[in-house]
């Protein structure tokens, strides 16, 4: 296992000059998510480059084989059991693997702890920076995921809301830090606006910083790449205060 030297502690470490003025809110970013026409944010000029492969290089040697397979394939009964014509209903579909941090005694939880990727996903500049691309305050005890998308992985059109959970039912952020190894030829988010699955952005660059409006209604194409290429998510969950 390679040293847990290159994850810092705080997120704020891991910021360039322009993340950190986010951070600091004085970029033209700050408060962009509060727009009640704008669902998401893509930018790939927030993190130190070469931080980010470090932390990169941390995670394949020392989680990869600690990640849980996530697979979701389509149901059969979507097609064979429709009664009426153009009748399709399509439950959430995914492939990838990945790491829930709902209980400390999962190995890759154990993984993540040691190597300091939950204290950097647990930082308070972690959720600071969220706060200030939504542009109004957070909630602490936030929500965190870790992601590894391989050739062929994806997630299906899906809109995230939760009707049943009384604190997230009228919206919540998501904020994906998005690590990309030189082996991806390319993956896409595709979301919709005016009711249409109409915008489509990158997803390939080695360092981004996406963040999300939730609910709306997206997904991630299948990404493309050599036998070993992946793209690394680092999610945070945070609801409004």
């Amino acid at each position: 296992m390679r040293s847990n030297r290159a994850i810092p502690a705080e997120f704020e470490d891991l910021l360039n000059r322009e993340g950190r003025r986010v951070l600091a809110a004085t970029h033209d970013l700050c408060g962009a998510l509060a727009d009640p026409k704008r669902r998401f944010l893509m930018r790939d000029d927030l993190l130190d480059r070469a931080k980010a492969a470090k932390v990169r290089g941390v995670l394949q040697a020392a989680l990869a084989e600690t990640l849980e397979p996530l697979d979701k394939p389509i149901p059969p009964e979507s097609i064979w059991d429709m009664t009426r014509d153009y009748g399709e209903l399509l439950p959430k579909t995914a492939r990838s693997r990945t790491i829930f941090f709902d209980s400390r005694r999962e190995a890759g939880v154990k993984a993540a702890e040691k190597i300091g990727l939950a204290r950097l996903m647990r930082s308070e500049s972690f959720r600071a920076f969220a706060s200030a691309l939504a542009g109004r305050p957070l909630r602490r005890g936030w929500g965190t995921q870790v992601l590894r998308y391989g050739p062929g992985d994806y997630a299906g059109p899906h809109n995230d809301h939760h009707p049943q959970n009384a604190a997230a039912k009228k919206g919540y952020i998501d904020l994906h830090v998005s690590l990309c190894t030189p082996g991806v030829a390319h993956q896409w988010l595709v979301y919709s606006r005016a009711g249409h699955f109409s915008e489509i952005v990158p997803m390939a660059a080695p360092a981004t910083v996406t963040a999300y409006r939730l609910p709306f209604w997206h997904y991630t194409t299948p990404l493309a790449g050599t036998a070993r290429a992946a793209r690394w998510v680092l999610l945070g969950t945070f609801l409004y205060r």
